[in-house]
């Protein structure tokens, strides 16, 4: 080869600076949406130009749990159901800081359920990311909490009948100020439903449906992961704003994504400091968490 050749150059991945990159290849299979909701989240950071070392991201048990370990910022991996309690935790302590959940409907729809509804009453300024699968895909595919009707899982082998949660409507209910859901298809529409909901002062959430195709889609015959796209391809109906009793998800029927709900409200610090202000008066200094200034 000739001395004056031009030697290949090798060039880094793009996400280099918010992935971990001495942890790939990651563990989720292949057709799984979660690396695309990684790459949303991972993108939305970069295009918004925070400060990586103002950023923190708390994930739970389960696929979406391993999250934290990806991520190339300040990061912690909770026990089962106990990710927004820690996130809060941070919040409270750092508000200075963009505290980010990312997380599964297992884990905080069931048993961190009752954190979720109460972040949310509280309008805890954080955001949570939830990767709605339908199943506990880490553990065995036992019924979740948002199966929807007959289908089947593990634990269901005749089909599913249990009421599933609509999670856009628990979090609006509960208190939520930003309400967002698209499919692991949707990725730019997620991109900036990810961007908006870190942007916005108060509990944010945004709901992403990626089907678990090793388990749910084996177990009710529903193909490939490339199947599951294409059906959400399909059938998928973007409808912002829409009245939140109507965005149920029936099994492999059409599925209502969109953004619901964008709105101003006090948050939880601005409610302490307004309340202790009244009691207190002059003397009360507003808290600003614990880097220096309370």
């Amino acid at each position: 080869m000739s001395v004056n050749a031009k030697q290949p150059v090798e060039e880094g991945h793009p996400m280099e600076e918010l992935l971990r990159m001495d942890r790939s290849p990651h563990i989720w299979c292949p057709p799984c949406g979660l690396g695309t909701t990684v790459t949303a989240l991972a993108t939305a950071l970069k295009q918004l130009q925070i400060d990586l070392n103002n950023v923190a991201v708390v994930s739970g048990i389960g696929c979406t749990g391993r999250v934290a370990g990806y991520m190339k910022v300040d990061s912690f991996h909770t026990t089962h159901g106990r990710a927004i309690p820690f996130a809060l935790g941070l919040h409270i302590a750092r508000p200075d800081m963009k505290v980010i959940v990312f997380s599964g409907d297992g884990d905080l729809i069931s048993i961190g359920g009752n954190h979720f509804i109460h972040t949310a009453r509280r309008n805890v300024d954080i955001t949570v990311i939830c990767v709605n699968n339908f199943i506990y895909a880490m553990t065995g595919g036992q019924v979740a909490p948002t199966t929807p009707i007959t289908a089947k899982t593990s634990t269901s082998p005749y089909g599913n009948y249990e009421h599933p949660f609509n999670l856009p409507l628990l979090a609006a209910s509960s208190g939520a100020v930003y309400v967002a859901r698209w499919t692991a298809l949707h990725v730019r529409r997620m991109t900036t439903a990810i961007k908006e909901a870190i942007s916005k002062k108060g509990f944010s959430f945004v709901e992403v449906i990626a089907p678990c195709s090793t388990l749910y889609a084996r177990l009710n015959k529903l193909g490939s992961g490339l199947d599951l796209m294409k059906f959400y391809h399909d059938n998928s109906v973007i409808k912002h704003g829409v009245d939140l009793r109507e965005v149920d998800i029936n099994y492999q029927s059409k599925v209502i994504v969109g953004k619901f709900i964008d709105i101003e409200k006090p948050t939880y610090l601005d409610c302490l400091n307004e309340g202790n202000k009244r009691v207190f008066g002059d003397k009360y200094k507003p808290y600003g968490g614990g880097n220096g200034d309370n």
